[in-house]
């Protein structure tokens, strides 16, 4: 019996060092190597609610929405009644716009716990994705009141306050999550966006760079670091940054989109095209996307083509016209031109 239970109290250390090591690498932003050796783990282990939450988190931080939200779905699955991790299935879900899974996720953690900070956290989330930043604000500031150092809801607080333009406010609130946790890079991040509207580029910059010091596996801070050092015009730098930032996540269209936009500043126009073409595939509804392949054939002088891709960006974002109508008049007019010309001949 006493050889029976000391190869068992081994089997339980072995697994407790190994969860330990795998937990470890996740708080230090070491992903893939938290995930690898969480897939060490026998499979009564790995399927259990506080392994998939790190898996799970493991892929949001990587960018992986997808497989996060299988994993964190799978946990809740496990463990009806847990709320922890919820609140970063919220998050992934507002980034997937999946606002019915969103909306249902929202009654499941009601019905659970009211008096739950990782609940007001899911409704916020869901109100904010449904573009009602000042509701989305008082059920996170609800989180804050429930749970003061619950440093997510502080950063969360401060995105709605963003999408409000009110940057006092947003920078009162990731600073209250930094004075939580230092380590806190979503904080940092969101100062730096801030900086970055306000054309604080080197602030930007500053921000971006404590962030990815924590993070420095993050596809989203490096592309954030291209745009501000593009902006303060550093091409190659920026450039750089924007492929460090694709190498890290190959889907990562926004990576893809601003590298285009600094080869096309750079006078790069086939490498843009060509760039862009690939973010087209990967995201086949963004207007942005057609209306910057269109700038870029018409420079090339293929007028038609542009046409095609101008009028496309307007029937995907009927609403933000006004520029995209301004070119499709300009080259409607241009290619008119060109036709009487011809028929001179």
């Amino acid at each position: 019996a006493g050889a029976v239970r000391g190869v068992l109290r081994a089997q339980v250390m072995e697994l407790l060092a190994l969860l330990g090591k795998a937990y470890h690498c996740l708080c230090q932003y070491q992903c893939e190597m938290a995930l690898s050796l969480l897939d060490l783990l026998p499979a009564a282990q790995f399927r259990t609610p506080w392994v998939q939450q790190q898996v799970g988190r493991c892929h949001f931080e990587l960018g992986r929405n997808e497989e996060a939200q299988a994993a964190l779905e799978e946990m809740a699955r496990l463990q009806p009644q847990r709320l922890e991790g919820l609140e970063v299935l919220s998050t992934v879900l507002w980034h997937l716009k999946k606002e019915a899974d969103l909306c249902y996720l929202t009654q499941r953690v009601l019905e659970i716990d009211r008096g739950s900070p990782y609940t007001w956290c899911v409704v916020g989330n869901c109100f904010s994705l449904q573009k009602q930043p000042e509701t989305a604000i008082k059920f996170f500031k609800r989180a804050i009141q429930v749970c003061p150092w619950f440093y997510y809801a502080h950063t969360l607080c401060g995105h709605e306050y963003v999408a409000n333009e009110d940057f006092d406010r947003a920078m009162a609130c990731y600073r209250d999550a930094l004075r939580l946790d230092k380590r806190h890079y979503n904080a940092w991040y969101g100062l730096g966006t801030i900086y970055q509207r306000q054309e604080k580029y080197e602030l930007a910059e500053y921000h971006f760079r404590r962030a990815l010091a924590i993070h420095p596996s993050s596809s989203v801070l490096r592309c954030y670091l291209g745009m501000v050092v593009g902006a303060a015009g550093r091409f190659a730098d920026a450039l750089q940054a924007l492929n460090d930032a694709s190498a890290l996540n190959p889907n990562n269209p926004q990576a893809r989109f601003q590298r285009a936009s600094m080869l096309l500043r750079m006078g790069q126009h086939q490498e843009a095209l060509e760039e862009l073409e690939a973010v087209r595939n990967h995201a086949p509804r963004e207007a942005s996307v057609y209306f910057l392949i269109g700038k870029i054939l018409q420079q090339l002088g293929r007028k038609d083509e542009a046409l095609h891709n101008f009028t496309i960006a307007l029937d995907l974002n009927p609403k933000d016209n006004n520029m995209i109508k301004v070119m499709i008049d300009k080259l409607e007019t241009s290619v008119s031109e060109d036709n009487e010309e011809g028929k001179r001949f």
